[in-house]
């Protein structure tokens, strides 16, 4: 029996109970797999021990699968339009980062519980991860414990007050937030045209340069009654019908070139196909659209790509990504298409781990690189940085010659989630034999230090970005939670309305957050 109370028995033991812990649930909110590490100090202040081989592994895949899924978000985000809301992210992560300081002084606390403080209080898991490692101390674990509960709690009570103290009108923010994304995202359309335009009748499609000169697409053509999809060859004749898919904007120059709009219909003959087409041929990623030639290779056209579940407008400058869908027209060829994109569902859910072990091994060399500074001053990334870093430049690169990068979300999740598990349960244990003694010498400090850590920084972007950035409130609250890195407070956020504007910022800024946290509690360690 004593053996099952240590090593890797007590291991799954803790992992065990603290799930079940997490899917309890008070009022909707719950601690889901950070329950893990507070079964794992209670089993600490009792003895058990587990070995720290179990840390490591865990921290490793933990970074490594988080920087996979943040890195082309991370590097998209900082457009024009992402650029206001990720410094937000930013000061957010930044301000905490000095109150912890501050606090820290002022209260004489321990700089490796206060770094613990500062990841609880922002409800990080990876910046916990990344103080523990700096510190070569699991004292951060405890900070991280008592400051993590009203971390959950507190941004969510946060975001249910502060429309009401600063008056704001929710389906007022709702409306303008929908009038900003039909500018910003156009949606994409189609419709029949006449050819009526005399300097092209007579003239093939190629010489048109319709793509180029409009930004749509010809995805079918009718002349004399026969309907067909169009080739670069197509010649257009005064009196066809044409249909063409693209934005407001681009049909409306698409009706300039070729003439008035009719309510006529386009039905395709049988050997006409139209097909959502799924890209998992690991040959053709990152090729544009021009090199694959489909258009002249197999009468081919594609008139829209869906990225993430948005349709963009495919140029021929446009790059596929592994997992795309494409919306094919094509005339007798589809078989070959759909083969030389894939199409293959089940190799999505695959997973190859040649690409994850050599970007674990590649993350921990580029960990041990010294990074010099002026004044003969200079530093390592360390562990957590190295494999981090690493990860979110593979993850954007997403193809290296054979090798696939990306990790399906599946597999992702799951790695993600091992890693964690692994991770909490082995700092818990060997935090909790220090866990009274802590709190018998700080008391209600600590928590008094971590609501402050809380509070104080979404207050103050909470007044910078309404006022300052003029931010869009519903936005606002995704930017706040994705600062944060808080999810349940994504889930109270995205419950103020049925847009997905809490939902798109804090998607945005978690990525970036994230970075940005792990490399102030590195800061924090090192005073």
């Amino acid at each position: 029996m004593e053996q099952f109370f240590s090593g890797y028995p007590a291991l799954f033991l803790i992992i065990t109970i603290g799930i079940i812990f997490g899917k309890l649930k008070f009022k909707g909110i719950s601690l889901d797999l950070s329950a893990v590490i507070f079964v794992a100090l209670v089993f600490g202040h009792f003895g058990v021990t587990i070995p720290s081989v179990f840390q490591k592994m865990g921290l490793v895949l933990f970074i490594y699968s988080i920087g996979i899924q943040a890195g082309p978000g991370f590097f998209s985000s900082f457009n024009k339009k992402g650029l206001s809301i990720v410094l937000l992210a930013v000061i957010l992560v930044i301000s905490g980062a000095a109150t912890t300081i501050g606090l820290m002084y002022l209260f004489d606390i321990d700089h490796k519980i206060a770094v613990g403080l500062f990841a609880g209080a922002l409800t990080s898991t990876p910046g916990l991860a990344a103080a523990i490692e700096s510190t070569q101390s699991e004292l951060a674990s405890i900070g991280y414990g008592i400051a993590y509960p009203f971390g959950v709690v507190g941004v969510i009570i946060f975001l249910h007050l502060i429309p009401r103290v600063l008056s704001i009108n929710i389906k007022t923010e709702e409306t303008k937030y929908e009038a900003d994304i039909k500018d910003s995202f156009p949606e994409i359309d189609h419709k029949h045209y006449i050819v009526e335009n005399v300097n092209i009748i007579n003239k093939p499609i190629f010489e048109l340069k319709v793509r180029s000169m409009t930004g749509a697409n010809i995805s079918r053509v009718m002349h004399n009654d026969y309907a067909s999809i169009p080739t670069a060859n197509t010649i257009l004749h005064k009196g066809d019908v044409i249909r063409a898919v693209g934005t407001e904007t681009a049909l409306d120059k698409i009706r300039l070139l070729i003439g008035n709009e009719t309510k006529q219909k386009i039905e395709l003959e049988k050997k006409s196909e139209v097909r959502w087409v799924l890209v998992t041929n690991k040959n053709i990623v990152n090729k544009t659209l021009a090199q694959l030639n489909l258009f002249n290779n197999y009468n081919a056209t594609i008139t829209r790509i869906r990225r993430s579940g948005i349709d963009i407008t495919p140029k021929l400058s446009s790059h596929i990504r592994y997992g795309d869908k494409l919306l094919v027209a094509c005339q007798g060829n589809m078989s070959q298409v759909t083969k030389l994109l894939g199409n293959e569902d089940k190799k999505l859910s695959e997973t190859d781990f040649l690409p994850i072990s050599l970007g674990i091994v590649l993350g921990i060399i580029v960990g041990i690189i010294p990074i010099p500074f002026f004044g003969g001053f200079s530093f390592k990334l360390g562990l957590t940085g190295g494999i981090l870093i690493t990860a979110l430049v593979l993850s954007w690169l997403g193809k290296t010659g054979p090798i696939i990068w990306n990790v399906s979300g599946p597999a992702n999740q799951l790695l993600r989630q091992l890693g964690l598990l692994l991770f909490l349960a082995t700092v818990g244990t060997n935090a909790g034999a220090n866990l009274v003694k802590t709190i018998t010498e700080y008391g209600a400090t600590l928590f008094s230090a971590g609501i402050a850590i809380t509070l104080i920084p979404m207050i103050l972007c909470t007044i910078i970005g309404y006022y300052f950035f003029k931010t869009n409130f519903l936005t606002l609250l995704g930017a706040l939670t994705g600062g944060m890195t808080s999810t349940p407070g994504l889930t109270a956020a995205g419950s103020f309305s049925e847009t997905d504007a809490a939902n798109i910022s804090y998607a945005t800024v978690y990525p970036v957050a994230m970075v940005i946290l792990i490399a102030c509690t590195q800061l924090i360690s090192m005073l």
